[in-house]
């Protein structure tokens, strides 16, 4: 006998056997129980999940010799006969290649007919979005008010290219594509009735690259039995789909952890050595870490049977999530964006390289768990078309910074030829509740740069640091205070220093728009920045803000920033103000006679949001 595909071999029989669309079986099952039989269904769903099957399998409990039922026998003649295709009052049509009027007239003329053998005659018209309009149009009556003894079934994989007047007559149901661990647990019960040897993590590759689709999972089953030599291995798997191997992942985030770009470009030539895709590379590297969040804020969600599960939550506990979620996005830009490379490795070593230059400092050598990380803001910036509310936020956030006692990081940056090699401590955190310092000394512009020191002091748990309370006129007049060394030639207007000098710095530009001055003393400014921002404070950044203001003074800075709420930054006058000009404009708009004609004669209405200002 003939080798049978296990798509064809393992094609479910009943509706007890058929995985993954519970939803319609239910609803199946109890119509056929209860005998409220409808006269045309329309399946829909992409390809391999399931349509043709479903019909077959109704078709059969329909005309099964015990009765209409919902568990068909398959031993009777209409059943065996349907299985193989022979059944004389069960007719699949393919729409693709039969799409005319005349094919639709003549299954029409055939259907008026009482059934050979059966209960009824079942017409399966597959891929029916593909009927002409005419056809539609001939098939519109009978599908209405077809005979007694007919039921149509139709199936699409677009229904939207189906006319409304054929959806509105037919009982619709959507398959669902097939989640991969309902996949793989159905290919191990296939392989393990087919007594051949498999690797489970083999199977959920294959799962994975069947997007869903059952039959495809099936078919890529059986070159993997063929290419294994009737076994399926991981490694034959992911050599016949072009997969790559994890291992290079998890040393390609090794390595980026270790800040080590020399590791990241040679597993690069090892991959393109052994010719993996390098589209399908940054695929699985997104794949990896989603699991590397999840794994952060729910390790439970990790299956204890996971091959790789310490190793993932051993990284997960590396990185933190606010690095995770911008290492995820510039994969996801990465894999988007390989097309337009030179070349795919020359776009996935680039990815790699933004990975490196986007780490910072913002890693968290130890575990911490994002659920219980930083607290969210009390207060957002104001909205745009509400100004009247947000001069009041920042009257309240006035208020309440000037009561407040905010913890204090000071970090004090240099402008230096090029980049110091800075260690963290792994308990220098904005976000930890002790107080932690760390000093940076610059050296002199004419001199050889000084090595760059960094350490970290840290109080008690339940001690308290002793910080002055910030005068409330600080807010909005910094204090430039006179010392023995000649002062800073500065009026004062930070927000006029942050737009006129800092523009072309980006993140650094940003994190100098959410600061507010508090103080400049001598050659030590103060800046406070708001809880919301404080992830922009990193000692990379800092270190370039201190660079450009040094720059730009012409002599070396301190720079202290303390964690806070701030109430005066650039960033809330600039919402401040497009508040306003939003609000006059709306007064504008609504005082304006001819729109106030409109509005009273007419019944017309503004809509939300629309109005903008000139300025």
């Amino acid at each position: 006998m003939s080798y049978q595909v296990l798509a064809r071999k393992w094609r479910p029989k009943s509706f007890s056997s058929l995985v993954g669309q519970d939803h319609v079986v239910q609803a199946l099952t109890n119509a056929l129980s209860q005998q409220r039989l409808h006269h045309a269904y329309l399946f829909t769903g992409t390809r391999g999940v399931g349509k043709t099957t479903l019909s077959r399998i109704l078709a059969k409990s329909l005309n099964c010799a015990t009765g209409i039922t919902a568990t068909p026998c398959g031993e009777c003649e209409a059943c065996r006969a349907i299985d193989i295709g022979r059944y004389v009052d069960y007719v699949e049509m393919d729409a693709a290649s039969n799409r005319g009027i005349a094919d639709m007239v003549s299954l029409l003329e055939q259907a008026i007919y009482a059934p050979s053998s059966g209960r009824f005659k079942v017409y399966m018209i597959d891929e029916v979005h593909m009927l002409t309009k005419e056809a539609f149009n001939a098939m519109l009556k009978t599908l209405e008010e077809p005979p007694a003894h007919v039921k149509f079934i139709l199936a699409t994989t677009d229904p939207q290219k189906v006319p409304v007047t054929i959806l509105s007559r037919c009982l619709q149901f959507n398959l669902r594509q097939m989640a991969s661990s309902t996949i793989t647990a159905h290919l191990q019960d296939i392989l393990c009735q087919e007594q051949l040897p498999f690797e489970a993590p083999a199977l959920q590759l294959i799962a994975r690259a069947a997007s869903g689709s059952m039959r495809d999972a099936l078919s890529l089953t059986d070159q993997a039995i063929a290419y294994g030599n009737q076994s399926v291995r991981e490694s034959d798997v992911r050599s016949m789909l072009g997969a790559i191997d994890q291992s290079y992942l998890y040393e390609l985030l090794r390595a980026l952890i270790a800040n080590d770009a020399a590791t990241l470009l040679n597993i690069a030539q090892q991959m393109e050595s052994r010719s993996i895709g390098f589209e399908s590379a940054l695929n699985d590297l997104a794949a990896l870490l989603h699991l590397l969040a999840v794994a952060q804020y729910s390790p439970q969600a990790i299956a204890d049977d996971h091959p790789e599960r310490q190793t993932l939550l051993d990284l997960a506990a590396q990185l933190s999530a606010e690095m995770l979620q911008l290492y995820y996005q510039i994969c996801i830009l990465g894999h988007r964006d390989i097309g337009l490379a030179p070349d795919a490795y020359a776009g996935f070593t680039m990815t790699l390289l933004r990975l490196l230059a986007f780490k910072a400092d913002a890693m968290t050598p130890s575990a911490a768990a994002p659920a219980t990380g930083g607290s969210a803001p009390t207060e957002g910036t104001p909205r745009g078309n509400a100004g009247g509310g947000a001069r009041a936020a920042l009257a309240q956030s006035r208020q309440m910074s000037a009561s407040s006692e905010p913890a204090r990081v000071t970090a004090t940056a240099a402008a230096t030829p090029a980049t110091p090699n800075l260690t963290t401590p792994a308990t220098a955190n904005l976000t930890s509740p002790p107080l932690q310092t760390a000093t940076f000394t610059p050296p002199a512009p004419a001199a050889e740069p000084e090595p760059m020191t960094t350490h970290a002091t840290e109080m008690p748990e339940q001690a308290m640091p002793d910080i002055e309370q910030i005068p409330q006129q600080a807010f909005s007049q910094p204090v430039v205070a006179q010392s023995d060394s000649a002062p800073l030639t500065w009026d004062g207007n930070w927000r006029a220093l942050v737009e006129n000098h800092l523009s072309k710095l980006g993140l650094v530009r940003a994190l100098a728009q959410n600061c507010e001055l508090v103080s400049v003393e001598a050659d030590t400014m103060t800046l406070r920045i708001g809880e919301a921002h404080k992830h922009l404070a990193s000692a990379n950044y800092l270190e370039k803000l201190n660079s450009a203001l040094s720059s730009h003074f012409g002599r070396r800075l301190k720079l202290n920033i303390i964690t806070g709420q701030e109430a005066n930054t650039p960033a809330r006058q600039l919402a401040v103000e497009r508040a306003e000009l939003q609000d006059q404009a709306t007064e504008a708009i609504m005082a304006d006679r001819f729109v106030q004609g409109l509005m009273q004669e007419m019944g017309a209405s503004i809509v939300p949001n629309s109005i903008k200002p000139l300025h």
